[in-house]
């Protein structure tokens, strides 16, 4: 998906911004882990270099097409608002419902289970 120029780019914009945060006293390698809620681990930063192998069409894809990558609106966030979202969702059937009233009552846009 990237040329070699890119990748090399990246690479060294990779190297020199590891170089940055170690100067200003940072450590890359932290004891703390950070991941996403399906536990899949986050790193500090990504570049083309994560995504090289990539196929565009079906691991990145375009805004309201399969893999959902960019969004399930083809027009994306210019042709419908961005809502805010929480997961909602707890207890029984009647509990999440009189949550989702409060949530909608207090302004959320949005509702996510």
């Amino acid at each position: 998906m990237f040329d070699d120029k890119t990748l090399n780019q990246a690479h060294n914009g990779m190297e020199k911004w590891r170089d940055e945060v170690r100067k200003a006293g940072n450590d890359l390698e932290q004891k703390r882990r950070f991941s996403t809620i399906s536990d899949l681990d986050i790193r500090p930063l990504y570049t083309p270099e994560d995504i090289k192998e990539l196929d565009f069409d079906t691991g990145i894809g375009y805004p309201g097409a399969y893999p959902f990558t960019r969004g399930c609106q083809a027009t994306g966030y210019r042709g419908r608002i961005w809502t805010f979202r929480m997961f909602s969702g707890f207890g029984s059937a009647s509990d999440t419902n009189k949550r989702w009233h409060q949530l909608l009552r207090d302004g959320e846009t949005g509702l996510s289970t």
